[in-house]
């Protein structure tokens, strides 16, 4: 599935720079998408500051110089924070909360979307739909920062967002909730248009490159595919997002109605 090629260019706004600058601000609440740490930095204020990602289970990763100074050239200290543009929510909340109303739980896994304006795209196509939650993994996944929003319309501000460490663990998680768990997958030999998805769903888009990983179709309830007649073979994973979303809100119109 295709990403879109061109970069988008971060914001101020998307991210600290600074070790104890960063330290505060994960003290202060502030939530983070990553933490790019230079590979080379070793001081105790670095040691306090993986030790305070460790305990708030912030993601950071070892990153050589070169990644940082593509981000700011201003005296970053070996230590940039990718803020995220979201509060990240729970997701045995909100299954709770879509059964407590009375509502089938409809539910979008993302695996390792990386591209930011896919992402945002996703998003805005999930929250016309009625989506209760975009499920993304708790590394690898894209950055959730001021060009995700713009590109999901602000869907992003209404939508939840859950992160989770273990994708693979969520689907069973989500699988003893009640939900049946339909992959979107070329290597499916139903198509997405004969699988049954009227009632409680989630429903795993893969990555750009990658497609969705192989724990995840052998864990998936159904794996669905979306026709194509043309020489190109994939779609744009948001794209394919959109299609699968708005099939399911078609067959429970057809139920409800």
């Amino acid at each position: 599935m295709a990403a879109f090629n061109k970069r988008p260019k971060l914001n101020d706004k998307d991210y600290i720079f600074g070790t104890r600058a960063v330290i505060e601000a994960i003290h202060s609440g502030k939530e983070m998408d990553n933490i790019y740490i230079e590979k080379d930095v070793r001081n105790e204020l670095v040691s306090e500051l993986m030790e305070l990602c460790k305990e708030r289970k912030v993601p950071y990763t070892k990153v050589p110089i070169e990644k940082l100074n593509r981000i700011t050239m201003k005296n970053h200290q070996g230590v940039i924070a990718m803020v995220s543009a979201v509060s990240y929510a729970s997701l045995d909340n909100v299954i709770n909360e879509a059964y407590a109303k009375g509502k089938d739980p409809l539910i979008l896994i993302l695996d390792r979307v990386t591209d930011v304006r896919n992402f945002g795209a996703i998003a805005r196509s999930a929250e016309c739909a009625g989506v209760d939650a975009i499920v993304i993994p708790f590394k690898g996944s894209a950055q959730i920062n001021s060009d995700a929003v713009k590109t999901s319309a602000g869907a992003l501000h209404y939508i939840p967002v859950c992160r989770e460490n273990s994708l693979k663990g969520t689907v069973e998680y989500l699988q003893k909730s009640g939900l049946q768990v339909v992959a979107c997958t070329e290597k499916g030999k139903d198509l997405i248009y004969d699988t049954p998805m009227a009632q409680p769903l989630a429903i795993i888009l893969g990555s750009e490159e990658d497609g969705i990983s192989n724990d995840l179709i052998r864990t998936a309830d159904f794996l669905a595919k979306i026709p194509t007649t043309g020489k190109i073979a994939s779609l744009n994973v948001s794209v394919s997002g959109a299609i699968a979303i708005f099939e399911a809100v078609r067959q429970r119109s057809v139920i409800n109605n």
